[in-house]
């Protein structure tokens, strides 16, 4: 069982798809609450305290790191994989982080889900592969949740290709381990009723002082 406090974990945002029920609108660059979707879930990046990659063709700010997977729209584990290797290739010394949080870019309050999957990181024992939270429905959040490095790694490598493969088979049958904590951070941006239904959330927020629980 791990202990003490999590070391440095890197992020890797997939901010490469196109929302096709917003009308084919770039969701990096959708504006919630005034700020685009992309910024909203760098605010991770801070307590996380590892190297950030975001993969697709948006603009990034100082010290993040860019790319895309080649050819690109190879879907998101394609995304996964090329993003590792930039990753790889910018590690701190002693090599990069064992662990690397990986999301995607429609995930508004991205920064407070993966802080208390980073926190939980201290109790995962040491055969765990993955750590997220399961959804109301019972889905496991394979595109906001913590990889430790070497496993996903290896999960590429079993693949015959990363191009158009699910995710589900990149990760499925890793050991995974849920955290309840947080959890009510997870929700996406796939339509504009999603969009509108985030930005009554975070009004209610702000109000409250605080991030309140998803809607049904």
């Amino acid at each position: 069982m791990g202990d003490g406090p999590p070391g440095a974990v890197d992020l890797l945002v997939l901010a490469g798809g196109r929302g096709e029920r917003l009308g084919g609108q770039d969701k990096a660059a959708l504006v919630l609450d005034g700020r685009p979707l992309l910024d909203r879930v760098l605010d991770a990046a801070p307590s996380l305290g590892g190297r950030v990659v975001v993969v697709g063709d948006t603009a990034v700010p100082p010290g993040v790191l860019r790319t895309l997977e080649d050819p690109p729209d190879g879907g998101p584990v394609a995304g996964i994989d090329a993003g590792l290797a930039v990753l790889g290739r910018a590690g701190r010394d002693g090599g990069p982080a064992p662990w690397v949080a990986v999301v995607a870019v429609d995930q508004p309050a991205a920064a407070q889900a993966l802080s208390s999957l980073r926190a939980a990181l201290t109790r995962v024992p040491d055969d765990v592969d993955a750590v997220s939270h399961v959804d109301g429905t019972g889905h496991r959040q394979w595109l906001l949740a913590l990889y430790r490095r070497a496993a996903l790694e290896g999960a590429l490598a079993a693949l015959p290709g990363a191009r158009h493969t699910s995710v589900r088979r990149l990760v499925g049958d890793l050991a995974w381990w849920a955290v309840d904590a947080g959890g009510e951070h997870v929700g996406d941006v796939d339509t504009w009723a999603d969009l509108e239904g985030w930005e009554r959330r975070l009004r209610r927020g702000r109000m409250a002082g605080q991030l309140p629980e998803k809607e049904g």
